[in-house]
């Protein structure tokens, strides 16, 4: 099977890659830049992957037409993994990129007449939090977005209202397309590697530095995560499977409560974990003193993937039940994202020793 994936040289898209490969399948990546395919590479050629069944493409999500010269051959699923992520993002950069440039995508899994795969968000199955963004989910086309962008960021709107347009844009075409949500995504299971990009990442850098003194939200309050391989199986899963549920919820119902894993994850890191809670309203409020935001390193935008929403992922469970696809103990991973946490920073000279 040929798949073309966008974002592959992304941290998720490189482990898609490489499980796609390992299967045995041909690999296409849709690349911007040399730069970006010399590491894509270099990470595929380290982990051994079969490089003559991978190869490039040149295009840009934010081209018309994705800035191909001519439409690719023989692919029979397209994986739209690239977004631009960062908080604070503006909102007509944030459309521009994520909402017109996955339609693009879309319209090119149309003319392909392939399977289109595409990467949205845990939170889009929350539906309370949907309506109190003001999103109606049954006749979407009646959302304010403006009044999302504004309550909910420019990132985090934006990728609630590509889900959208791609939703009904493969509803009116008649496309066979997968949506896979994923939660946070944490490290690899075995080696612990994390993207410094990645808001698990951050977390664990504000418990090591001090900088998480409490425990946002209550006890009912948790952050769902997916080791960043288990979530390359799920989204190869959907490329490759001949019968798949319209919607992949990709989380790991085994994470604690934030408390919980606050707690494993300072012990792991080596530091004393925050036992008191601060509630979110509380939080939010001081994050809008000005400076405090950065003083600490938490965005506020990222508060929102803190709640106590509980999911129901019995379709997914039954779906890599038959794929054969399991996740790790919880505890694995988290203390293997923590040792490269500890690694990252030695490297960097920020530490100098594992308990400094």
């Amino acid at each position: 099977m040929t798949i073309l994936i966008t974002g592959a040289n992304g941290f998720i898209g490189k482990y898609l890659c490489l499980s796609l490969l390992q299967q045995g399948h041909e690999v296409q990546a849709l690349i911007r830049s040399k730069s970006s395919l010399n590491q894509l590479t270099g990470f595929l050629q380290q982990q051994g992957a079969t490089m003559e069944r991978f190869s490039a493409l040149e295009g840009d999500l934010e081209k018309p037409d994705l800035g191909l010269v001519a439409l690719p051959d023989r692919i029979e699923c397209l994986v739209h993994l690239a977004a631009r992520f960062a908080w604070n993002l503006p909102e007509q950069e944030a459309r521009h990129t994520n909402v017109t440039g996955s339609l693009r995508v879309a319209e090119l899994a149309r003319q392909l007449r392939c399977r289109l795969v595409f990467i949205s968000g845990f939170m889009l199955a929350n539906t309370g939090h949907l309506s109190r963004l003001g999103i109606n989910r049954s006749h979407p086309e009646q959302t304010d977005w403006s009044r999302v962008y504004r309550r909910a960021g420019g990132y985090e709107a934006s990728k609630l209202e590509s889900a959208f347009r791609l939703r009904e844009f493969v509803a009116r075409q008649g496309m066979d397309a997968v949506e896979v949500q994923p939660a946070t995504v944490a490290g690899h299971c075995s080696t612990g590697e994390l993207d410094p990009a990645q808001p698990l990442y951050g977390l664990l850098e504000n418990l090591y530095h001090g900088r998480l003194a409490m425990i946002p939200g209550s006890p009912e309050h948790w952050l769902p995560l997916i080791p960043v391989d288990s979530l390359a199986q799920v989204i190869a899963a959907a490329c490759v499977a001949n019968h798949v549920p319209d919607t992949l919820l990709a989380l790991d119902q085994n994470t604690p409560n934030l408390a919980a894993l606050l707690q494993a994850a300072a012990h792991s890191l080596g530091k004393p974990g925050p036992r008191r809670h601060l509630p979110i309203g509380v939080m939010k409020a001081l994050l809008t003193i000005p400076g405090l935001p950065g003083l600490l390193k938490v965005a506020p935008e990222s508060l929102a993937f803190i709640q106590t929403c509980r999911f129901d992922t019995t379709v997914t469970e039954r779906f890599l039940a038959q794929q054969q696809v399991t996740l790790p103990p919880f505890r694995q991973y988290l203390e293997s994202s923590c040792r490269h946490y500890l690694k990252s920073e030695v490297g960097s000279g920020k530490l100098t020793t594992h308990g400094a």
